[in-house]
């Protein structure tokens, strides 16, 4: 399944709920919704800095991971930056390929 990593920052309304449910419930919440449309979370954890947590999901696409994401962000609450990981056997695969590409400005020769 792919894998996503998902960097969230909590509004200052967002944080309150965070009190009020602890660390310990966002991170049930969160399993039960990523487990409800086919995925796991893998890590879940808090950080300090531009992003108050950040997650790796597997999933089993991008319309599950979507999904979650919409219903998390539609709250206001949080904010959410998503990227994809890539496996090292899938950087291999990409590595083997040979693509035709000319950088700007430079002539191919």
């Amino acid at each position: 399944m792919p894998k996503y990593m998902i960097q969230t920052s909590y509004t200052a309304a967002g944080l309150q709920g965070l009190a009020k449910d602890k660390a310990t419930g966002r991170v049930a919440a969160i399993k039960k919704a990523v487990a409800g449309v086919g995925g796991k979370v893998e890590v879940a954890c808090w950080s300090l800095g531009d992003y108050d947590a950040l997650l790796v999901l597997d999933m089993p696409d991008l319309a599950s991971l979507t999904s979650v994401l919409l219903s998390e962000c539609e709250s206001g609450l949080v904010r959410t930056k998503t990227t994809e990981l890539i496996s090292a056997a899938e950087m291999d695969k990409a590595l083997a390929k040979s693509v035709n590409y000319r950088p700007p400005g430079k002539r191919k020769g």
